[in-house]
């Protein structure tokens, strides 16, 4: 091994460490600022045993997504009006600078309007925060004389620290593995693994230190049965094709997103809405968590209704305040909307044969959509794994959902092109 290759493998090692502690401490900050902002908007402390402000009066559910929905607007304005805009993942791999300041703004605006009750997911900010870490990390080893970083590293240190993001907020460093390597790289080498994974179980451990390891979601703890192959087949083909056209939903909405003083009233608007909603139904606010609990747990037919209805709210909220101005994701609520739908199907087959366990079915819809809404199957395979902590027997028919879901959706993806 030449002396320069030494050196480029020594920093790497090196980058990797230190980003994955970094990264870790950063998704902890983040998730405390979350706890925080309930705490004051809503009076809640959120938890796989109480994922819903149900207990808060719908009044002040509705009054924490008005005014949580007026900040964050005014935020976000000032980001699109005054500010350079914030930079994507994908832009800071491609090697676009991402503005420190607006980068931020951005982030903390995501946590802190998910944190009122924004219908969208947080998963975006902790990714964002990790890149720009990276960014920022490998422009001061540039200025060694002595070191250089190639461009394939520079791509890999930064997809690598966007996933850690995820794995240090969600404990899931497999799944921030496979989205540096399927959703950033695109590529699957020992090195590209090696680094990527290192990196996410840093930043889980140290994001651990608060919250230790338990499961995101609540699930039952029994094993699957080959019989749930047969319920597969229907909850697939059905998640794919909303999976798609929730997909092709957000795309849309990336589009057509306000720009500077139209975000000041759209999303004031759909957030007033949102509140609305949520006065009846607390399920519908923040990043999904609470209405896939729901579906997981689900043992009568009026929830059955009211869940279905939740999703396609659900859905609906999420989509028009990305259009609005937000920034957000749509990971979770792709979780949620597919939980629900595994487990209505799983509820009704349950009054027809009896003892089917309705919340594998739950996961197995939300794995399905997921895949195809993301258009990352091994992300989504392992992504319900890690946040459930489901033992190997589910990887039968989740795997089997996952490849089935895609290509029923993919049908609809091609059916209904990206406009550019």
């Amino acid at each position: 091994m030449s002396m320069l290759n030494r050196r480029s493998n020594l920093t790497l090692i090196l980058s990797t460490v230190v980003l994955g502690v970094f990264v870790g401490a950063g998704a902890l900050v983040l998730g405390s600022f979350l706890d925080l902002i309930e705490q004051l908007f809503l009076n809640f402390e959120e938890s796989a045993f109480r994922p819903a402000p149900s207990m808060i009066s719908p009044v002040h559910r509705l009054l924490s997504l008005v005014v949580g929905g007026l900040i964050a607007a005014v935020l976000w304005w000032w980001i699109s009006a005054r500010l350079k805009p914030s930079g994507s993942v994908n832009s800071a791999v491609a090697g676009k600078r991402m503005p420190v300041g607006s980068t931020l703004v951005d982030v903390i605006t995501q946590i802190f309007y998910v944190g009122t009750g924004g219908p969208v997911g947080r998963e975006v900010a902790p990714r964002q925060l990790g890149a720009l870490i990276a960014q920022s990390w490998v422009d001061l080893l540039n200025r060694v004389r002595s070191i250089k970083i190639t461009e394939d590293d520079r791509k890999l240190l930064i997809a690598s620290a966007a996933g850690a993001g995820f794995a240090g907020i969600y404990l899931a460093p497999i799944t921030g593995m496979m989205f540096c390597v399927e959703i950033l790289l695109k590529k699957a080498t020992k090195r590209t693994v090696a680094v990527s994974l290192t990196m996410s179980i840093i930043a889980m451990l140290v994001g651990s230190i608060l919250r230790g390891f338990n499961p995101y979601y609540l699930v039952g703890s029994g094993k699957f049965s080959v019989d749930s192959l047969l319920l597969v087949l229907v909850i697939a083909p059905v998640c794919g094709i909303v999976g798609a056209l929730f997909r092709r939903s957000f795309q849309w909405a990336g589009r057509h997103k306000a720009q500077k003083a139209t975000i000041l009233w759209q999303l004031p608007l759909i957030s007033l809405v949102t509140g609305l909603i949520a006065m009846s139904f607390p399920e519908v606010m923040g990043n999904g968590r609470s209405l896939a609990e729901a579906a997981i747990h689900m043992h009568l037919s009026t929830t059955a209704t009211a869940l279905l209805i939740g999703a396609l709210a659900k859905g609906t909220v999420t989509v028009l305040t990305l259009k609005s101005g937000a920034a957000g994701g749509t990971l979770t609520p792709s979780i949620s909307i597919g939980a629900v739908i595994g487990g209505v199907i799983g509820f009704v087959a349950s009054l027809f044969f009896p003892g089917i366990q309705i919340w594998q079915y739950a996961v197995i819809g939300a794995s399905a959509l997921l895949a195809t809404s993301q258009q990352a199957p091994l992300m989504a395979l392992f992504m319900l794994f890690e946040i459930c902590h489901l033992n190997y027997s589910a990887l039968l028919p989740l795997g089997l959902g996952v490849c089935l879901a895609l290509a029923f959706g993919n049908l609809v993806i091609k059916i209904w092109p990206v406009k550019v």
